[in-house]
């Protein structure tokens, strides 16, 4: 009798592990499909990747280039001088990464390898050594200045950025395309995910 028992109870343990396994199983799951609903959230409302293409953010960035843009920064504050952004231009029908120079109700002026605002030299230490090479070659790093014939206006309107590409004379920027709507900026450009070898937040 006790060794039908023991039986019994050895027995009545095996048939309980199927179901503690399939229980974990479906927590497992859970969890999986949980963690997968908070990295599609994370990508499509907070973040966004973004591949660089052409020569215009040159030396600083380059062609095929994967970046990470932050999509919620500019909800809680405006865009700063010196901050790497990705907006959208309409007109192109496509997205532009540059550099914010100026922001709203200040005046900018860029003439030649001098960029200028609110009457202050701008010193750009992210271009300085390109700035150097190009004058040691006997040229300008920049040959487009502003304001221009298509954009007299050197005063920035509330509300937009104006913008540079950091490869001067090689860029489509606000010196073509004129100031940058807030409304227009996708987000700030934080961090390179892309190749491997350049891997890195972003000095703004």
């Amino acid at each position: 009798m006790q060794q039908d028992t023991q039986q019994e109870t050895f027995e009545s343990k095996e048939s309980g592990n199927p179901t503690k396994k399939k229980n974990e199983l479906v927590e497992w799951l859970k969890a999986l499909l949980i963690a997968l609903v908070l990295v599609v959230l994370i990508r499509w409302f907070l973040f966004q990747p973004f591949i660089v293409q052409g020569q215009s953010m040159q030396p600083n960035f380059v062609t095929g280039q994967k970046l990470i843009v932050n999509e919620i920064l500019y909800d809680i504050r405006k865009p700063e001088r010196g901050e790497v952004i990705v907006f959208h231009v309409p007109s192109e029908g496509r997205d532009f990464i540059k550099r914010v120079i100026a922001v709203g109700g200040d005046t900018v002026q860029v003439q030649g390898d001098q960029v200028i605002v609110n009457g202050k030299p701008v010193s750009e230490t992210y271009i300085q050594e390109a700035i150097d090479q190009a004058h040691a070659d006997d040229r300008l790093y920049n040959t487009l200045d502003f304001p221009n014939t298509d954009f007299p206006d050197g005063k920035v309107p509330e509300g937009h950025v104006f913008v540079l590409g950091d490869n001067r004379s090689n860029s489509t920027d606000s010196r073509m395309i004129g100031y940058v709507p807030l409304e227009d900026i996708i987000g700030r450009a934080d961090l390179i995910f892309w190749p491997l070898k350049d891997i890195g937040l972003i000095n703004h």
